[in-house]
């Protein structure tokens, strides 16, 4: 609905001039003489002045209750014929009165900004343009409406508004090189690696979208994504960067990464696939704008001779980049409250991520969409071995999510909770977390919640009996039992995450327990499983607790192997865990001597080369050295 400013004549000569459009529309419809609804959307144009949306929505809305009234009163056949065919007139009329009103509110929407973005102090303008294409924001200026804002921009007589209109066409010109190609490049990798990992220059999309742009700036960041070198550097070193530039780089970026996650959530026929590679484009383009913002801060507080505003202007915008895409990803139904930052991706300028998108987060205030990021950083923090900071992680997303009403988030938390204590050995602690976690997640029906609580309710009974050198089999036998109740719960989910946990946890109770082979079933499971889900915390934390089982079986060979790999994983995650196989690997080195050794290791090189690739199998032998050191 238009807005009510007051015309020049009164509203009444108005009322009595849009009651004579609307009647001389519908004669000129019942004559016959309107061809199309674009020639009565131009008469709504050329008859309805700014401003006086509402009177024109009052007369057109009596039309419609007077017309609907006869209908329903009338007898006379031949009148009630007359009347049906003005009611679709007049609906025609209410349909194109609509698309006038999107029309005009998109016209002052677009004026709006160019006035503030002019008004504004320099130092705010940026934040200003940002806002105005947030998709968060519940009018925005999208890409279908970026031509007709730069060139509102550019009849602005404010030179402030230049170097943005510039940006965005230019951003405009080199989406429209890059469109064709969004996605080409996931055919040229193998379907269980899609993502945006690869072989350093050559593959995943930055190399490919290197080689579509004509622009030099864009070719260069992404010449430096696809090595896997750091953007932190690289926005370090753009000391004369003009703010047109970075509008391009800025909308460009928005291009590719809302273009991405739409053709990913539309992969219907394999939606957990298209989940996977989702959450991956959300991760990746937030932490790749948090590290730029990280840079141009640097340059912002260094001691170069440069315009330090505007490059605190790019630090901050970059920063504010990083909270739209997070608020829009945490909204999302696939959103991994029991996933981590890790998860469906991997590559070493990921690896240090959770600091960067740490700091933005402490610009936002208490909502839902920041207690949801907060749980996925505390997770990844737990995979790292950061248990304090991983616990302080989640009970701030606990308190935000009980604020914000977000209880699933609420339940999540108290799960993570519940394993953070148990890596700490305060089972009791662990306990306590899990059960007020399943009695939350039964009350609400949220039965992934539900799921999780039992795991890990199992398995902190199972580590606190062992604690207690608790001897009485029945303790055991009900602690797996909750245990198979989640794995149970989790398949009919059909949630590869949860239940990749599930049968995590009961492996390693039977491991406790003094049962490999019963372990060995449950910990393939749950690397198969992890593997689908894209969890490589988990993939490295199952394939560890294999080796133990395989060594306790005198499986030597696949002890070995699955040592290799999962101490590989877990150490390219930054993961503390990755020491564990490590350790194994080195007391089985002891054990069988180092050339037999090294024939084991050679038995498997090709199965290890096809995980990790030829570099990952070259530097397993530094990481046992650097274990050893």
């Amino acid at each position: 609905m238009m807005d009510s400013l007051s015309p020049t004549p009164s509203s009444q000569s108005f009322a009595e001039r849009y009651l004579g459009l609307v009647d001389a529309i519908v004669d000129t419809t019942l004559k016959g003489k309107i061809r199309s609804k674009e020639q009565v959307y131009q008469m709504l144009v050329q008859g309805v002045e700014l401003g006086t949306g509402e009177i024109f929505e009052r007369c057109l809305g009596d039309r419609l209750t007077g017309t609907q009234r006869q209908i329903d009163t009338q007898t006379d056949e031949f009148k009630l014929a007359k009347a049906n065919r003005i009611l679709r007139a007049l609906q025609t009329i209410q349909g194109e009165w609509k698309r006038w009103q999107e029309q005009n509110q998109a016209t002052e929407l677009l004026g709006s900004t160019v006035q503030q973005l002019v008004a504004a102090d320099p130092a705010r303008r940026l934040t200003l343009f940002l806002q105005a294409v947030d998709p968060n924001q519940s009018q925005v200026i999208a890409l279908a409406q970026w031509p007709l804002l730069a060139k509102t921009l550019q009849r602005s007589p404010d030179a402030a508004a230049q170097p943005f209109a510039v940006g965005i066409l230019r951003a405009i010109e080199s989406w429209k090189q890059l469109e064709d190609h969004l996605v080409s490049w996931i055919y040229d990798q193998n379907r269980s690696q899609l993502g945006f990992e690869g072989i350093p220059g050559q593959r995943g999309p930055w190399a490919l979208w290197q080689k579509q742009v004509t622009r030099p700036l864009l070719r260069d960041l992404f010449q430096h994504l696809a090595l896997e070198q750091s953007p932190v550097q690289w926005s370090a070193q753009q000391t004369h960067l003009e703010t047109s530039a970075w509008v391009e780089l800025a909308l460009t970026l928005q291009c590719l990464q809302q273009g991405l996650v739409t053709w990913f959530d539309r992969l219907v026929y394999d939606s957990q696939v298209g989940a996977k590679l989702s959450i991956s484009t959300f991760l990746t383009f937030a932490i790749v704008w948090a590290k730029l913002a990280s840079g141009f801060d640097q340059v912002a507080t260094g001691t170069a001779t440069l315009d330090r505003a505007t490059t605190a202007a790019f630090a901050s915008g970059s920063f504010q980049m990083t909270l739209q895409i997070l608020r829009i990803f945490a909204q999302q139904t696939y959103f991994p409250l029991y996933g981590g930052i890790f998860a469906s991706f991997s590559g070493s300028y990921l690896r240090d991520a959770l600091g960067y998108l740490d700091i933005p987060l402490r610009q936002t205030e208490g909502t839902q969409e920041k207690a949801r990021i907060l749980t996925l950083l505390g997770y990844s923090l737990r995979a790292q071995g950061q248990y304090q900071q991983s616990q302080t992680f989640h009970q701030q997303a606990l308190e935000v999510a009980r604020t914000a009403g977000d209880r699933p988030c609420e339940v999540a938390n108290l799960n993570h909770l519940s394993r953070i204590c148990v890596a700490q050995k305060t089972y009791g602690e662990a306990i306590n977390y899990s059960q007020r976690a399943l009695i939350l997640s039964r009350q609400l029906g949220d039965r992934l919640g539900e799921a999780n609580a039992l795991a890990n309710l199992g398995f902190s009974e199972v580590f606190q009996a062992q604690q207690q050198e608790y001897t009485e089999p029945d303790v055991y036998e009900a602690a797996i039992d909750l245990l198979q109740q989640g794995l149970k719960l989790s398949e009919r989910l059909g949630d590869r995450q949860s239940q990749s946990l599930c049968l995590s946890s009961l492996g390693t109770a039977h491991l406790l327990l003094e049962q490999p082979q019963v372990a060995l079933a449950y910990l393939e499971g749950a690397i198969q499983t992890a593997q689908f889900s894209g969890d490589l915390y988990l993939q490295g934390w199952n394939l560890s607790s294999l080796a133990e089982a395989q060594y306790r079986l005198q499986n030597f060979p696949a002890a070995i192997y699955a040592g290799c790999l999962g101490m590989y994983l877990l150490e390219q995650i930054a993961s503390a865990s990755w020491r564990q196989p490590a350790g194994l690997l080195l007391i089985l080195q002891g054990q069988v001597g180092e050339e037999a050794f090294q024939r084991l290791m050679e038995q498997h090189r090709q199965q290890i080369i096809a995980t990790i690739g030829v570099d990952g199998y070259d530097h397993l032998p530094h990481l046992l050295e650097q274990y050893r050191g």
